[in-house]
């Protein structure tokens, strides 16, 4: 989700909720302690030079049980944001803690943000030779070399 859909989205909520991947909801006294835009200039395998950006969002929860952050703070949060970092409307990558701080994707459905999951690739599969799909092979095509392999009278196990 871009960061201008994000703020169409917080036009129709009254409260703030992310659901995390599991299902469970993060809890409501989280704060946001980051709004950012992530650079990030790289080279994949393949050899080509990159350049991402993203929007990053990074969710925490301390022991404030009295917090609630409203959907106009984080307008104000994001509006400043985009003032003093030049923010672009990049698409949104969220920071929370697990078993270490994980990364994700963000989905709105219709009611709350969904936190996605996010997978690595390699961006040049063209180039290392990866297949594109994984090998369909059957059991019964492969060749059975029956003088390399133990056969149930060789006493070899």
């Amino acid at each position: 989700m871009k960061l201008s859909e994000f703020k169409k989205h917080l036009e129709s909520v009254t409260s703030l909720n992310f659901i995390q991947t599991n299902g469970k909801v993060v809890p409501s006294h989280f704060h946001v302690t980051e709004v950012g835009q992530v650079n990030k200039h790289f080279i994949d395998c393949g050899g080509t030079v990159r350049d991402e950006k993203t929007v990053n969002f990074q969710l925490w929860e301390a022991n404030d049980f009295d917090h609630r952050l409203a959907p106009q703070k984080l307008k104000d949060i994001i509006a400043l944001s985009e003032k003093q970092l030049n923010l672009q409307d990049e698409e949104i990558e969220v920071e929370y803690q697990a078993e270490t701080i994980g990364k994700f994707g963000l989905e709105f459905n219709g009611k709350d943000f969904v936190l996605t999951s996010k997978q690595t690739n390699c961006l040049a599969s063209d180039k290392c030779g990866i297949p594109q799909e994984k090998l369909k092979i059957s059991l019964a095509d492969l060749s059975t070399n029956t003088e390399a392999c133990c056969g149930p009278n060789s006493k070899c196990c």
